[in-house]
């Protein structure tokens, strides 16, 4: 396996409407990003920066990264480990900080709530424990400067 992958992306800025960046309210901050191949994603802001509320913002796509890439490392070890996944939802939490004059922020924690099914009562110890060994797998929350949390629920069928 190569030990360098390199992800290239467009992100297209869709939001002029008539004047650019003449003004602060005199754009919209709506931006589509694409790849190859792959189905766009329709991006904004949050509201609360004059955001699209009905698409995604950069700090929604950074706790849903956090929980796919925690996801398919647990499911490669489950595999691996002889559990037998047969459902699993994610309703991470992150927790974003503006500063004191409020001109930038940083995210502060990240809490993951997976709830995990299990195909057999004796694999829900196992299962639970798994958990454990993501993070110093997982590449995203391996990258990132804040407190990446996980709040797992395991049950069987």
């Amino acid at each position: 396996m190569d030990r360098q992958h390199s992800y290239e992306v467009t992100v297209e800025w869709t939001g002029d409407l008539g004047s650019g960046t003449s003004g602060y309210r005199a754009f919209s901050r709506d931006n589509v990003a694409s790849a190859e191949g792959k189905a766009s994603i329709d991006g904004s802001s949050e509201p609360a920066f004059r955001g699209d509320a009905s698409r995604w913002n950069p700090e929604e796509l950074l706790v849903v990264s956090l929980s796919q890439c925690h996801m398919l490392w647990y499911l490669h070890l489950c595999s691996a480990g002889g559990v037998r996944v047969v459902g699993y939802v994610d309703r991470p939490r992150g927790v974003m900080e503006m500063d004191e004059r409020g001109g930038g922020g940083a995210f502060t924690d990240v809490v993951l709530r997976p709830e995990v099914t299990v195909a057999e009562a004796g694999m829900v110890a196992k299962a639970e424990r798994l958990h454990a060994d993501v993070p110093a797998r997982c590449f995203i929350a391996r990258s990132v400067n804040f407190p990446v949390r996980h709040e797992p629920v395991v049950g069987h069928r």
